[in-house]
C-alpha cells in the first residue's frame, strides 16, 4: 500500500531529477548566448574601429569574416536549444478557448494528445537534423573552416530535448488541472 508521504517523495525527486536535466541546456545556452553577444561587440569593433585604424596606419585588413560564422552558428544552438527548454519550461504559446470548458479527463485527453504531438514533431527535426548533418559532414565553413555538421548538429540536439521533455511533460498535470488559466482571462493567451 502506498501512502501520501511515498507518492509526495517520488514526486519531489522526481521534480528534482528533471531541474537537474533541465539545468545542463540551461548553462549551454547561456554560455552560448554569452559567445554570441561577444561576437556581435567583436564585429562592431573590428568593423567600425579597426578598419579605421588599419586604413589610418596603412596596414593590412584585419579579416573578420568569421565573425558571421561564429553568429550562424551560435543563432542555430539558440535556437534549437532553447526550443527544447521552451518545450520543459511550458513557455511556448497556447490558446485557451474552448479546452477551459471542457471536463477535466477530456482537457487530460488533449493535453496528453498535445503533448505526443510536440514529441512527434521533435522525432521528425532529430530525423531530418540527422540527415542534414551527415550529407553536410564532408564540407566546411568558409571562414573558420568548421565541419558543418556542427552546425546541421544544432536541429538533431534540439529535437531530441524537445522530445526528452515533451514526454516528460506529457505526466505532469495540464496548466488546467494545475489551475494555473484563470476562468475569467482562459479565452486569452498564456502557458501552456
Amino acid at each position: 500500500m502506498t501512502t501520501s508521504a511515498t507518492v509526495a517523495g517520488d514526486a519531489t525527486a522526481l521534480r528534482r531529477a528533471r531541474a537537474i536535466i533541465l539545468l545542463l541546456p540551461k548553462i549551454f545556452l547561456t554560455a552560448i548566448l554569452i559567445l554570441a553577444i561577444a561576437d556581435m561587440i567583436a564585429g562592431v569593433f573590428l568593423r567600425y574601429v579597426m578598419v579605421r585604424v588599419t586604413d589610418w596606419l596603412d596596414l593590412d585588413p584585419i579579416n573578420f569574416f568569421w565573425v558571421e560564422e561564429v553568429g550562424e552558428y551560435s543563432l542555430a544552438w539558440l535556437t534549437m536549444v532553447g526550443a527544447g527548454i521552451a518545450v520543459a519550461e511550458r513557455a511556448h504559446f497556447t490558446l485557451h478557448i474552448v479546452t477551459h470548458r471542457l471536463p477535466p479527463r477530456a482537457r487530460r485527453v488533449i493535453h496528453v494528445l498535445r503533448q505526443l504531438l510536440i514529441a512527434g514533431f521533435g522525432v521528425l527535426v532529430v530525423w531530418f537534423g540527422t540527415k542534414l548533418a551527415i550529407v553536410n559532414s564532408l564540407l566546411t565553413s568558409p571562414a573558420l573552416e568548421i565541419n558543418l555538421a556542427w552546425l546541421y548538429a544544432a536541429p538533431a540536439v534540439g529535437g531530441a530535448l524537445i522530445v526528452l521533455y515533451s514526454l516528460a511533460t506529457l505526466f505532469d498535470p495540464s496548466p488546467e488541472e494545475d489551475n494555473t488559466v484563470d476562468p475569467v482571462s482562459a479565452g486569452a493567451a498564456g502557458n501552456d
